[in-house]
């Protein structure tokens, strides 16, 4: 079966551009555009769930359905990430951006209708089952079209995770200007819309890979398609468990951080506040994460995982001090400082660390990760808050962090943890 081309890349002898020009040099402009706007439903689903919930029924059914779409995308991004290993980017994702969408306009559907809360909640975690995987399948592409160039790749990485962090400043900001000016459940079809529309041309990219020839297979042997394993190549090593591990920590540091937040600004009487507040941070994120992906630095990813991970634990330690909106606006801000770079550090030891015929599955496993952590830690958070207040909620994002970065330290420090590919068969 023949490749899909890839876009053209300098020809050799000549000097490759790097930082972000080199970057849309490699996938051209339309590539990143795509994935933008077919992530950006990521944003705006939960949120938009939470606003067009909560003005019918109230937050606790609100919060239900954030947590079933939760649910259904943590499972089911490392099967279309596998999907797309075996069949092939465009047909997966074809497929599941006609179900998400669909998905997406049952559930508006349903809770306009005014169903019970067991039929809305079925919905929803079948709008996180079928959510596409955009951003993870995404960074697989770039890790594909960099080939044997580090460098580049590390700026096309943190191009890429830079393209999430303003999404997670458009979007959330978005719904809230759609619930108010047009509809509360404009946010939720919008998101059916951009996914169906720029889902699609994402998969049509000829950036697209086909199904990833495994090495058995290359050998003229057959792989194990029945376990569903590329020429039985093991996805799991130590390196990728510690990196599911911390992606899961960071996860719950965002969700405590995010609760405190929400809780505060509900104890000063503007709940409205508190996405004006969290966008800080994505703001500063953002603006680390194009400086990471325009000046990468010498040091090593396993050396910068290391670096980030400590200076994002000093830097949330000021939430425990926070008694206003403001303050909690400068101290969320200066998290977002160290986020980008270290989900930069992560992803890229993820393509270092996964086999790369099973690439895409590699990514929506940390994917699933960030939002297991999410969920874990909201569980844990909104209760502390209301019975202690919102510095608890912080307490919990506090401890995430440093139990991610002693636990970072600890592995990677001595070489007690390579991040390399597994090489030896199995499941």
């Amino acid at each position: 079966m023949s490749r899909p081309s890839r876009p053209s890349r300098p020809t050799v002898g000549s000097p490759a551009p790097s930082g972000v020009r080199g970057v849309l040099a490699l996938g051209g402009a339309a590539l990143p555009l795509f994935a933008f706007l077919a992530r950006l439903p990521a944003a705006l689903c939960p949120i938009g769930t939470l606003l067009l919930v909560n003005q019918r029924d109230g937050i606790g059914d609100a919060g239900t359905l954030a947590a079933a779409l939760w649910l259904g995308q943590a499972l089911g991004g490392p099967v279309i990430g596998r999907l797309a290993d075996r069949r092939g980017h465009r047909p997966v994702l074809l497929g599941a951006c006609a179900a998400n969408a669909v998905a997406l306009a049952a559930l508006v559907t349903a809770i306009l209708g005014g169903l019970p809360l067991a039929a809305d909640a079925g919905l929803a975690v079948a709008a996180g089952l079928t959510v596409p995987q955009v951003g993870p399948l995404a960074r697989a592409r770039w890790a594909r079209l960099a080939g044997p160039d580090k460098a580049l790749l590390g700026s096309a990485l943190s191009f890429d995770t830079t393209l999430d962090e303003v999404g997670f400043v458009v979007g959330p900001a978005l719904a809230g200007i759609l619930a108010v000016t047009v509809h509360p459940a404009s946010a939720l079809v919008l998101a059916a819309v951009l996914i169906l529309v720029f889902g699609t041309l994402f998969a049509l990219h000829p950036s697209a890979p086909g199904p990833v020839a495994a090495p058995g297979a290359r050998a003229g042997v057959r792989g194990d398609v029945r376990a569903g394993v590329p020429g039985g190549v093991r996805l799991w090593s130590p390196g990728l468990a510690l990196l599911f591990a911390l992606a899961v920590l960071q996860g719950a540091a965002w969700s405590g951080a995010n609760t405190g937040v929400n809780a505060l600004a509900e104890s000063v009487g503007e709940p409205g506040a508190a996405g004006l507040v969290w966008a800080a941070m994505a703001v500063t994120s953002s603006l680390a994460g194009f400086l990471t992906a325009a000046r990468p630095g010498p040091a090593d990813l396993s050396v910068r995982l290391r670096r980030t991970i400590a200076a994002q634990a000093v830097l949330t330690l000021p939430l425990l001090a926070v008694s206003g909106l403001w303050g909690a606006a400068w101290a969320v801000a200066g998290i977002g400082l160290a986020v980008a770079p270290h989900l930069i550090a992560l992803f890229g030891l993820v393509e270092r660390t996964g086999p790369a015929e099973r690439m895409g599955e590699a990514m929506t496993v940390l994917g699933s990760g960030l939002i297991v952590g999410q969920a874990l830690a909201a569980a844990a958070a909104g209760p502390l808050a209301a019975a202690y207040g919102y510095r608890a909620a912080f307490a919990v994002s506090c401890g995430a962090v440093a139990v991610s970065a002693v636990l970072a330290a600890a592995a990677v420090t001595g070489g007690g943890i390579r991040f390399g590919r597994p090489g030896a068969p199995g499941a």
